[in-house]
């Protein structure tokens, strides 16, 4: 039974001869369609398939005038009988046998071809044509009149010329219905295949969390799924076909004009509404809209980030972001390809603000832990019981809230990669010595286990403190001290290399101009940036900056928002191509212009020292001429011991034996220079 209700549904509606003929033929399709001959014409065949219900054809196969009627009224597609050029042959052929003057009557014009097939064979043939039952009656004694003997034509046409006297030669020949019969299987089984396909549609749409609504070019409604119809207050059965703006006329201010996102609110909920195109045959045939609560969005992108956390311990920079031209820099530079190639252990010693992990991001893309970890932690930035699990994990149970099943620390998590510890010198004493022993037997045990876990790991710490002044106070162990010291790299403050301040603040800029959509047609590279830039170069490289390069680029950053704001007023005007020199109107705003589609022009003083007033201040325009002799001595000797350790490649014992000091004088000369 199964098989028989999934088989296509056909109807073959047709009275008199063509009735007969269907019967005749219905029994060849038993096997692939559920076939039924209905012995009914134009409306009562119509009331018979409306009223058919669940039970109604997939298709009817009808002919003639009958068929013409259903096709502009049936509820179900209708295929018609087009009967072949060697039916009209074979039908003229039996008229003359019959009479010597024949007549082709049939619903609408006869096809051309026909007329020149006729024609050409010289066959003397009255063509006739009708449209209602009426009309083929009245034919029918036209002809009767005029002296033709017989009709070829369609079941009505004939019944009709056969009560008339007259020869009738049927005109569909059981090619031409077998014909048809297959036409309507394969449209019925090509319906039934797309009904499937949008009830399959359909239950996707459904079972979306979030609310969708698919609308024609004119805004009706083609779907809706249920949670957005229950939003609205409609019904989701009856909203299809009409406009959605009808529907719930308060989303008229939701709907977002283009294609893209837009945060709205509808019934007092905030929704995150996106608008795309919906497509048909290759061209946008509508619009598909998409409301998803603004609440849930939040929530995921929580969750997303909280998932991703442990993921995206990579680092971010390379050597060629390090940016600076200075023999201090160069020496840096060398030392990070020179340590990249090795698993020693390094410490970064460096002010604030000078790139101390930049310069460890940089060393682990060269060296050949790249494709692994790199996990980062400012020891500093914990309280020490946190401090500890963050670093060693810990096991289930080992403390009051402790996550189910237990939790990796950052030690396991830089497996294969480089753990970069900063700021080392506030690490409490009771986690230096957990530290030593993980730098000496490269194993780790989570808090609430005795059992080590292996680890591979190269790590690289950083301090802005004088390790050796922590040691001799008792505050940071010489052992973990020592452990740590094995490469080193001191990175020189920003006031030791004026010479950098100028790049670096363009490059800065540069990037800010990224970020900052309002300035990013302005300045479209670095040469840009440093045009800007040139007025005000002074004042930033007499600055000592205390802070390093981290305070450059929070002035830099507000010299970006200032040129933001004057460019969209409109301040930055291109003057030509042709190097014509000019003043733009708001120069005396932002003091800058374009020329040839170069700035020309810079920032003037007085806005910078409305927005940076720091580096007027007199405690900042030189710090070395507040240094006393024996300070001015102490960093000569550091730069004379740091140029000698690079020209002996770091060997100590040699630097050592050349300055005629102990390692002991060496490590102090230098960390007191810091």
């Amino acid at each position: 039974m199964g098989g028989v209700a999934n088989r296509p549904r056909l109807w073959a509606v047709g009275i008199s001869r063509l009735r007969d003929l269907f019967v005749d033929i219905a029994s060849e399709y038993e096997g692939r369609a559920d076939v039924r001959v209905v012995s009914r014409g134009f409306e009562d065949a119509v009331r018979e398939i409306a009223a058919a219900g669940s039970e109604r054809p997939d298709v009817v196969v009808a002919g003639g005038s009958n068929g013409a009627y259903l096709k502009t009224r049936a509820s179900a597609p209708v295929v018609l009988i087009n009967p072949t050029g060697f039916d009209v042959m074979h039908a003229l052929a039996r008229a003359r046998r019959e009479a010597e003057s024949v007549a082709l009557v049939t619903h609408g014009e006869a096809p051309e071809e026909v007329r020149r097939f006729a024609a050409a064979y010289g066959i003397e043939v009255v063509f006739a044509s009708y449209h209602t039952t009426q009309d083929a009656q009245d034919c029918v004694l036209d002809l009767r009149d005029r002296g033709v003997g017989a009709v070829v034509g369609p079941g009505l046409v004939t019944d009709l010329a056969a009560r008339a006297g007259m020869g009738a030669v049927f005109l569909y020949s059981p090619a031409s219905i077998r014909a048809a019969f297959d036409t309507a299987l394969e449209l019925a089984q090509a319906t039934r295949g797309e009904a499937v396909r949008r009830q399959r549609l359909d239950n996707l749409l459904q079972h979306m969390r979030d609310g969708v609504v698919a609308l024609d070019a004119s805004g009706r409604v083609e779907a809706i799924n249920r949670r957005l119809a229950d939003v609205l207050g409609i019904d989701s059965a009856s909203a299809v076909g009409r406009r959605l703006l009808d529907l719930a006329p308060d989303l008229a201010g939701a709907v977002p004009d283009a294609d893209g996102d837009a945060l709205e609110s509808v019934r007092g909920v905030s929704y995150v509404v996106h608008r795309g195109p919906l497509a048909g045959h290759g061209a946008t045939a509508g619009t598909v809209l998409t409301f998803q609560e603004a609440m849930a969005v939040e929530r995921l992108d929580r969750t997303v980030r909280s998932r991703r956390r442990a993921q995206q311990f990579t680092a971010r920079y390379r050597l060629d972001d390090l940016i600076g031209e200075c023999a201090s820099i160069e020496r840096v530079r060398t030392l990070v390809r020179r340590y990249a190639k090795s698993d020693a252990t390094v410490l970064i010693l460096g002010e604030s603000g000078t790139g101390k992990e930049m310069v460890a991001q940089s060393m682990h893309h060269l060296s050949t832990r790249r494709d692994f970890a790199f996990v980062a932690i400012n020891c500093g930035a914990f309280p020490e019981a946190l401090l500890e699990s963050e670093l060693f994990g810990y096991e289930e149970g080992a403390f009051t809230g402790a996550r189910k099943g237990g939790k990796a620390g950052l030690i396991e998590a830089a497996h294969r990669g480089t753990l970069f510890l900063d700021e080392i010198g506030e690490m409490p004493l009771p986690l230096q010595s957990r530290l030593l022993r993980v730098l000496q037997e490269r194993e780790v045990v989570r808090l609430g286990s005795t059992e080590p876990t292996r680890v591979d790991i190269r790590v690289v710490a950083a301090t802005h403190r004088a390790l050796t002044e922590g040691v001799a106070a008792g505050t940071f162990r010489a052992d973990l001290y020592y452990r740590l010291n094995i490469l080193s790299i001191a990175l020189p403050p920003l006031r030791e290399r004026p010479t950098d301040v100028f790049p670096l603040a363009a490059e800065l800029l540069s990037q800010a101009a990224r970020r900052e959509s309002r300035l990013g047609s302005v300045i479209t590279d670095r040469s840009v940036a440093q045009q800007m830039l040139g007025h005000v170069i002074e004042p930033l490289r007499r600055y000592t900056w205390p802070g390093n390069v981290r305070e450059l680029q929070n002035v830099i950053e507000r010299i970006a928002v200032e040129l933001a704001d004057a460019a969209e007023e409109g301040a930055f005007e291109v003057l030509g191509t042709s190097g014509t020199s000019g003043t733009s109107s708001a120069s005396s705003v932002s003091g800058a212009s374009l020329v040839g589609g170069e700035v020309s022009g810079v920032l003037s003083h007085d806005v910078l020292r409305t927005i940076a007033p720091e580096l007027f201040a007199a405690h900042g325009r030189s710090k070395k001429s507040a240094l006393t002799l024996r300070e001015r001595s102490r960093h000569i000797e550091a730069d004379e011991i740091r140029a000698a350790l690079a020209a002996a490649n770091g060997d100590r014992d040699a630097v050592c034996k050349a300055l005629g000091i102990s390692k002991t004088t060496l490590w102090r000369k230098l960390n007191a220079s810091q």
